[in-house]
């Protein structure tokens, strides 16, 4: 076999891990849809209702690194089976929970078993796939699996309103069970002797730009390597604050509060709130190839596109926040676009993690990183709900004025997550230098046409 090529197996691993994936999403976004339902049902206001996405992301992002380390160690078979099954049994608690405590144990089942999925997902991606063809990999991994969030806004919808809420998640149990057996029976690691198992650890990236450090001393083939060491690289935590500041916006559109937004605050009818996330999520599918294969083709200037996008983001929200008025549905459709486009920007995180990570420990790199968008959509969720409620006590009708109040307290994790890119994007380029490369200014790379 030669080094760029890659077997039939690699295609199947990747197919039954993007349905894993698109089972997790459905599964994790299947609230979002339910906000209002949710409302009635458990009798809450807004701070309880983003108790119930809160409890399960905050869950989810504790168990990333300890997700990873077992990853690393057990394989991503063994904890996609478990975390489907986990799953499956969340959704199925939710289905005939009628008090807000059973809700929320329910949700923290949810929470625990997508833990694993993405990690393993990604880490498989990186086993199978070689370097250069790995980060578009990723992205059309995670864009098969955005077709989840479609699945929540379209058909769990309609039969969330058709069946009513027990038999809708019921079913969604159910789909936890075949993303099980989906993983025990597709999802297995490559051989030792595959050409792209050893995934580099390097100080630049796409394995290309810098040879690797030299191992330290605890970091020889007979010492373990600690978690400390496996998150220390500034790369990785230059991962971190990319996810961050890419996934938190949208998220906290799709997880809990862009149905309740479209149809309290714009006066929008719930099918048509249920087509924005819709296209929010045509436009996550069709701009993840693209920005995959600019992260693979210009690997120094991947915090320019995630820096761009959070940008967009900014712009996008002032201009549907700042007018005292509903606003026309074309704007709203700008809007979900560009938090679409910000997801796949999301995870050019998991491509710092891939390229700077220590050897071994890739699972855990990746938990870590994958830790940032999920604590910055915990944060953004929960402030979002404090205000709300906060501005509009005792009820769970909100305005219009209500929800501009309270969605603007999402500049907070905004601004830390472009903080911390800038930060971390600095120490990441001064260990590139110690190790020979030197990133260009941008006008320097224009004029001598790099492909930087």
């Amino acid at each position: 076999m030669t080094r760029t090529s890659t077997p039939r197996a690699a295609w199947a691993v990747l197919g039954a891990a993007a349905f894993i994936y698109f089972v997790a999403v459905v599964q994790r976004t299947s609230l979002g849809i339910a906000g209002v339902e949710a409302l009635d049902r458990f009798g809450v206001e807004a701070i309880g209702l983003s108790m119930l996405s809160v409890v399960q992301i905050s869950v989810y992002a504790a168990l990333q690194l300890p997700a990873g380390v077992l990853i690393d160690r057990w394989g991503p078979r063994r904890m996609l089976v478990a975390g489907s099954l986990i799953m499956g049994a969340g959704q199925l608690a939710l289905a005939f929970a009628d008090t807000l405590p059973l809700a929320l144990a329910a949700r923290v089942l949810i929470g625990a078993g997508d833990a694993p999925v993405f990690v393993a997902a990604t880490r498989l991606v990186s086993e199978w796939f070689p370097p250069r063809r790995a980060p578009l990999m990723v992205q059309i991994m995670g864009m098969l699996g955005q077709v989840g969030q479609i699945a929540s806004a379209i058909p769990v919808a309609w039969l969330l309103h058709a069946q009513g809420w027990s038999p809708a998640f019921a079913i969604l149990a159910a789909l936890g069970l075949a993303a099980a057996a989906m993983a025990a029976w597709q999802i297995r690691m490559p051989p030792d002797d595959h050409a792209h198992h050893a995934v580099p650890s390097v100080a630049g990236a796409q394995g290309e730009v810098a040879p690797a450090a030299p191992p330290s001393a605890s970091q020889r083939a007979d010492a373990p390597i600690t978690l400390r060491e496996a998150v220390r690289p500034p790369g990785v935590r230059l991962g971190f604050w990319t996810h961050w500041t890419g996934l938190f916006s949208a998220n906290t559109v799709t997880l809990l509060w862009g149905v309740p937004f479209f149809v309290q605050g714009q006066g929008l009818e719930p099918a048509a709130a249920s087509g924005l996330l819709t296209l929010l999520v045509v436009t996550n599918v069709a701009s993840a190839p693209i920005i995959g294969a600019l992260t693979a083709r210009h690997p120094l200037r991947r915090s320019w596109l995630i820096l761009a996008a959070a940008m967009a983001a900014a712009v996008a929200w002032a201009a549907v926040l700042i007018p005292s008025g509903p606003r026309p549905l074309w704007q709203l459709a700008v809007l979900v676009m560009v938090l679409g486009a910000c997801g796949p920007a999301s995870l050019i995180g998991m491509d710092y993690a891939r390229t700077f990570g220590v050897r071994g420990r890739l699972g855990t790199a990746t938990g870590f990183v994958n830790i940032g968008g999920f604590a910055a959509t915990v944060l953004s969720v929960a402030l979002v709900g404090a205000v709300l409620q906060w501005v509009a006590p005792g009820t769970a009708e909100y305005g219009l004025n209500d929800y501009r109040i309270a969605l603007s307290a999402m500049a907070i994790p905004w601004v830390i997550g472009v903080a911390g890119i800038l930060h971390s994007r600095r120490r990441t380029r001064q260990a590139m230098a110690s190790h020979g490369v030197l990133v260009p200014p941008m006008r320097q790379a224009f004029k001598d046409g790099r492909r930087l």
